[in-house]
C-alpha cells in the first residue's frame, strides 16, 4: 500500500485547510489545530517528547501564510504568528484528519 498524499491542497474558509489525498479522501483542518500539533523543536522537547507550545501563546486567528512541499513526503507551513520551522509528513497530517481521528476512537 502506497502513503498518502496529497492531490489537492486548499483554504476552505477562514479557518479550515482542505486536503484531498490520492486515495480520495478528502480531510478538512481547523487550521489552529495544525499549528497547535506542530512537532518542531520549539514546540516539542525533542527528547523527552514534552510539548513546549502552550496553546494560550497561538493566536485564535493564527492561519497559514505559505505552505511549502518538503521533497515528496511532507509539507512546511509559515504562519501568521511567525513560526515556520515545523515540517508536517504527509502520514503525519493524515493521523491529525478529524474524521480519520474520531474513527480511530471509535468503540469497535
Amino acid at each position: 500500500m502506497s502513503l498518502p498524499s496529497p492531490t489537492q491542497i486548499a483554504q476552505s474558509g477562514p479557518d479550515k485547510l482542505r486536503i484531498v489525498w490520492n486515495d480520495g479522501h478528502e480531510s478538512v483542518y481547523p487550521v489552529r489545530s495544525l499549528r497547535l500539533a506542530c512537532r518542531c523543536a520549539h514546540c516539542v522537547e525533542e527528547f523527552t517528547g514534552r510539548p513546549l507550545l502552550k496553546a494560550d501563546g497561538v493566536p485564535l486567528d493564527v492561519k497559514p501564510l505559505r505552505l511549502q512541499p518538503v521533497g515528496r513526503y511532507a509539507l512546511q507551513f509559515e504562519w501568521s504568528d511567525g513560526h515556520d520551522s515545523g515540517i508536517y509528513t504527509y502520514e503525519y497530517l493524515r493521523q491529525l484528519c478529524p474524521c480519520c481521528a474520531e474513527a480511530a476512537q471509535a468503540p469497535k
